[in-house]
């Protein structure tokens, strides 16, 4: 073995004496001590020894697959999330340092909502001039406080004024585009309505967290509870707990009883859509609900024994009282403008409530002032001075065809005295009206009848009353009666339009299907939610289904724009605290062909004839159209007609003001009240005066949609037809009808062979209970006192 300078070994492996390790070349101790200190050796500093130890690690990582080199190591996740916590906290205490708690915003003192005409000069109204009396928590009885604890925030005593599970779930929600959620404390629903506004952004939001946070520390929960009851809406243009406590109770906050204080907390949920007093039947149900859940959690928490829990009643609230500044006809159209902005998400009802807002409706004054004027002068003033007749209501709604805007509406006699919106109300059957979607779905769909040949306007059927459908669906039978029971044989689909024929049109729109029927109302503009148009019910043909007033103009508009629908709109123009805020722009779809459309018009030109239901229209002087209805046992009567400028529904129906109990209208008035009567007498003259100084504008219809046939009517009076109305109506004269042999059907039927249903089933109709019908008595009737006052001709 080689011998070199440090001893065996360490000489060059070849003993070359000129190697760079050879004894010619010794390495100073020095360098040799610095590579032992580079290796992390023994002569190492605690720092090389680190930083040798990295460099191991760097390279046995480098060294493994590149699979295994992706996966971050424990030190690497550990320094992350140290990292970020880091910067959480940093970020924590720098909002919490710089947002401070503002002063009280303007919804702690909310200014009023003005509502013009469409001309935005003319006002409407005003609302949200503010009923609120601040009350110290030591005038809010115990039992109030209780309750707003049980309803919104369980936590409300231990908690730290904040939710963070409940606003990171609300901000998930808007960040994802799920919609609005809560998940507030009553601390964050405070510093909401007295510090912030009701803008539901993330900014928002984080401002609420922190203030929220320093409101906690800063003020009392008593305070705080006092402070959110007292800026909270309960809706009746109730602000805070004392104003709500007399609006619906009469009493002081101070004297609030569990029960009553339960309801109350219920309404923070939803103020309007809970009023007992006013809500529809799911309205009430979801109110009674929330109450129980309330008086629940106040067991729960201790503030009820199980046995007061079991003892406690649904309160009886006081009917609403007069509200100034929406009297008359004004509270109805902002009730109308309101819901349009909410139910179309532009402003929600807490930052209406809140006020600030300018809101320019499509509302046309001397429309409105003329639709109201005519309910009153063509029917009110007309009905016996009983009190029966002071529960008759009516509905009506009035649209412009090409625009969809909603130019007047009648919900009411006067606002404050009735609040309840009758031209919004959707539990008003339609009637005989909902033919036309009858005829509509067949033409659209290209429908034939059982025995095959296509529906057209000379389509001829058998119009024998009671007779049977044919082709429902397996198990289901209907039988509707004509009205007074009138036999009309074989008649066209044109001319069982003009009369009402309630059995040609069951079967007709059993041939067109019930569902394409059902279809064809939403396509011309119902909601499909509307209540009791259920396709699997054959008496949906005859307007058993309960939309408002509103939307069948609407929808009516869409035959007078040739299949254009546009679901009729009420605000044109918005702004707040001066700043103007966009509005959507009115959508406008294709519904039906135009031949369709037209043709429907051209059917129900009919209506509006000497011979028709509705021939009291003709007083319009203008070519017109339209539908006649009346429902089963008088309950209700409607008619929906129109030029090619406006369109407009009437209906009229019986309501007890206090047990909202329905009876006819024959009750109130004396006699049977027809669509063809004040209805018609109703529109005719309201749509005098409002396209007084308009041209005289004639149906622009396709070609397609006329024809030259006149409608098949019997060769003969039917037996039971209804008696021409009395002289003192000065109604037209009724030329004598057509033969139905000589009618020929579009689908080209020859005049010795009618396309015609036949009388008599082609299968056994099922044993099963027929669906009873909502009766069309669509023959206008003489009013009790219409030869004192006799309508326009």
């Amino acid at each position: 073995m080689t011998r070199g300078p440090q001893g065996p070994g360490w000489g060059p492996a070849d003993g070359d004496p000129d190697g760079p390790d050879g004894t010619r070349h010794p390495q100073a101790p020095d360098a040799l001590s610095a590579e032992d200190r580079a290796d992390g050796g023994a002569g190492a500093s605690r720092r090389e020894r680190r930083r040798a130890r990295r460099q191991a690690r760097r390279a046995a990582r480098r060294a493994k697959p590149w699979w295994r080199r992706a996966v971050p190591t424990w030190r690497m996740t550990l320094g992350g999330v140290l990292t970020v916590l880091l910067l959480g906290i940093g970020a924590f205490v720098a909002m919490y340092t710089v947002v401070r708690v503002p002063d009280a915003n303007a919804a702690a003192t909310a200014q009023s909502n003005v509502y013009y005409y469409a001309d935005g000069r003319t006002e409407i109204g005003q609302t949200g001039e503010v009923n609120r009396v601040s009350v110290p928590i030591g005038d809010i009885a115990m039992t109030m406080q209780h309750a707003a604890v049980s309803a919104e925030d369980r936590t409300f005593y231990t908690n730290r004024g904040v939710s963070i599970t409940g606003m990171t779930r609300a901000g998930w929600y808007t960040v994802s585009g799920k919609g609005l959620q809560g998940g507030s404390t009553i601390t964050q629903q405070y510093v909401k309505n007295y510090y912030l506004n009701q803008d539901q952004n993330l900014s928002r939001k984080a401002k609420e967290f922190f203030i929220s946070l320093k409101v906690d520390q800063t003020e009392s929960k008593d305070t705080i509870l006092a402070g959110y009851l007292n800026t909270s809406y309960f809706g009746r243009g109730a602000y805070g707990i004392q104003a709500a406590a007399q609006a619906y109770y009469g009493v002081n906050a101070a004297q609030l009883n569990v029960p009553q204080a339960a309801y109350l907390a219920a309404l923070l949920q939803a103020p309007s859509a809970y009023d007992v007093a006013t809500a529809t039947a799911d309205g009430k149900a979801a109110a009674v609900a929330r109450w129980n859940y309330v008086l629940d959690g106040m067991q729960k928490l201790g503030w009820l024994t199980p046995a007061q829990r079991a003892a406690e009643t649904f309160p009886a609230v006081r009917q609403p009282s007069a509200i100034d500044g929406v009297s008359g006809q004004a509270g109805y159209l902002i009730d109308i403008a309101d819901q349009y902005l909410s139910d179309n998400g532009i402003v929600d009802p807490a930052s209406l409530a809140a006020g600030g807002w300018r809101i320019t409706t499509t509302f046309v004054k001397s429309d409105q002032d003329a639709l109201a004027s005519s309910v009153r002068t063509e029917f009110t003033d007309q009905l016996p001075n009983t009190a029966k007749a002071r529960d008759v209501r009516a509905a009506a709604g009035s649209v412009d065809p090409a625009t969809g805007k909603l130019v007047a509406a009648y919900g009411g006699p006067d606002y404050a005295t009735q609040e309840y919106n009758d031209a919004t109300r959707t539990d008003i059957q339609v009637g005989s009206t909902f033919k036309a979607f009858d005829l509509a779905a067949a033409l659209q769909n290209h429908a034939s009848t059982q025995d095959g040949v296509p529906i057209t306007p000379s389509t001829v059927y058998d119009g024998t009353s009671g007779r049977a459908v044919q082709g429902l669906p397996h198990g289901a039978s209907y039988d509707p009666p004509n009205e007074d029971g009138v036999d009309y044989g074989d008649i066209s689909v044109r001319y069982a339009m003009m009369k009402s024929v309630n059995s040609v049109f069951a079967q007709e729109a059993a041939d067109a299907g019930l569902n394409n029927v059902r279809n064809a109302a939403i396509a011309a503009g119902l909601p499909p939610n509307t209540p009791s148009m259920n396709a699997a019910d054959p008496s949906i043909a005859l307007g058993v289904a309960t939309p408002d007033a509103i939307q069948m103009a609407g929808a009516y508009a869409t035959f007078a724009d040739h299949g254009r629908q546009i679901t009729p709109w009420s605000v044109q123009a918005l702004s707040h605290d001066g700043q103007p805020r966009t509005l959507p722009s009115p959508k406008a779809t294709s519904a039906f062909s135009r031949d369709t459309a037209d043709t429907v018009t051209s059917v129900l030109e009919g209506v509006v004839s000497p011979s028709g239901t509705g021939y009291l229209a003709q007083g319009l002087d203008r070519p017109a159209a339209g539908k006649t209805g009346t429902t089963d046992n008088n309950r209700s009567a409607w008619f929906i007609g129109y030029t090619p400028q406006l369109v407009t529904s009437v209906g009229l129906f019986v309501e007890d003001p206090t047990t909202h109990q329905r009876y006819p209208l024959s009750d109130a008035t004396g006699s049977r009240v027809n669509g063809g009567a004040f209805p018609t007498q109703i529109w005719t003259d309201y749509m005098s005066a409002a396209l007084s100084g308009q041209p005289v504008e004639q149906f622009d219809l396709s070609t397609d949609a006329t024809d030259t046939d006149q409608p098949a009517a019997p060769a003969s009076t039917p037996a039971g037809t209804p008696s021409s109305p009395s002289a003192t109506r000065s109604a037209p004269a009724t030329p004598s009808a057509p033969a139905a042999t000589g009618s020929t059907s579009r689908a080209g039927a020859p005049p010795s062979t009618p396309a015609r249903t036949p009388s008599s089933p082609a299968a056994p109709v099922s044993p099963s209970a027929p669906v009873q019908p909502s009766t069309s008595a669509d023959d206008p009737l003489t009013p009790a006192n219409a030869a004192a006052s006799p309508p326009p001709q």
